[in-house]
């Protein structure tokens, strides 16, 4: 495939004399196709401007790096150059607290991962299959899995109250950082003081005494798959727990707080 006569001569001329008038007209030309890969990347956790200012970007990379003697047409070249920024914008921003970037990719290639094995094998893979899939110790599976509840966020904007208008950052005030943390260490005490034995000692064990999934398994003398199970089930039972806690005294509601221990 050739590039049309115009496009192939401000390629030559922009090789030729390094014109940036001549880079800016042929960004210019091809910012529909930058919208366009953008479009292809919303709903994703990042608004749709910020995802068309980083094609943009890839796309002024793409000019700046084409060469016309190679044969190939600008398109293909510059669609691979502008994909490759939006994945690495949504790698790079889109998770809520930072993952390794190697947890990052692992979690990434896990999702492809486990809709291939579902498919192969009929069932949801194990986690000893996925392990196996992806070229990884089942502890970092688990590991990659965990952290990957930290890519899934909504701004205070993506749920607005609809009966009183306005967003998140509407209803926000200012305090006492010292405040906050009194509030949180009574929160979270009163929650475990409610979780089960097993429980309590899992959730106390990984976000207290930073031990991993494998070393609790192995001081409680559980599997890593009840470890992981525990804290998944913790993490929204405590969830529960604090919008029950924050709700008014007269709305009423049941008080979802139970955490089974498997």
């Amino acid at each position: 495939m050739s590039e049309d006569p115009t496009t192939a001569e401000l390629f030559a001329l922009y090789s030729n004399t390094g014109d940036l008038a001549v880079r800016d007209k042929l960004v210019e030309a091809h910012l529909g196709l930058a919208a366009y890969l953008a479009r292809r990347f919303a709903n994703r956790g990042q608004p749709l401007d910020d995802l068309v200012q980083v094609a943009s970007l890839g796309l002024l990379k793409a000019v700046e790096r084409f060469d016309v003697t190679r044969g190939v047409a600008f398109s293909t070249f510059a669609t691979t150059t502008i994909v490759g920024e939006l994945k690495r914008h949504l790698r790079d921003r889109g998770w809520a607290v930072r993952a390794p970037r190697r947890m990052q990719e692992l979690y990434a290639s896990l999702g492809a991962s486990v809709d291939q094995l579902s498919q192969r094998l009929g069932h949801s893979p194990t986690v000893g299959e996925l392990a196996q899939e992806v070229g990884a110790s089942e502890e970092e599976v688990l590991e990659a899995l965990e952290a990957g509840q930290a890519y899934r966020f909504a701004t205070l904007d993506s749920n607005p109250d609809v009966e009183q208008g306005g967003s998140g950052y509407d209803r926000i005030g200012t305090s006492e950082r010292g405040y906050d943390v009194v509030d949180d260490r009574i929160a979270v005490d009163a929650f475990l003081a409610k979780l089960p034995e097993v429980s309590r000692k899992v959730v106390v064990r990984r976000f207290f005494g930073g031990m991993t999934q494998s070393e609790i398994a192995s001081e409680l003398g559980i599997s890593q798959m009840q470890v992981s199970r525990l804290l998944s089930r913790s993490v929204a039972t405590m969830r529960a727990f604090v919008r029950s806690e924050s709700r008014p005294a007269n709305s009423g509601g049941p008080d979802s707080t139970g955490a089974e221990a498997t």
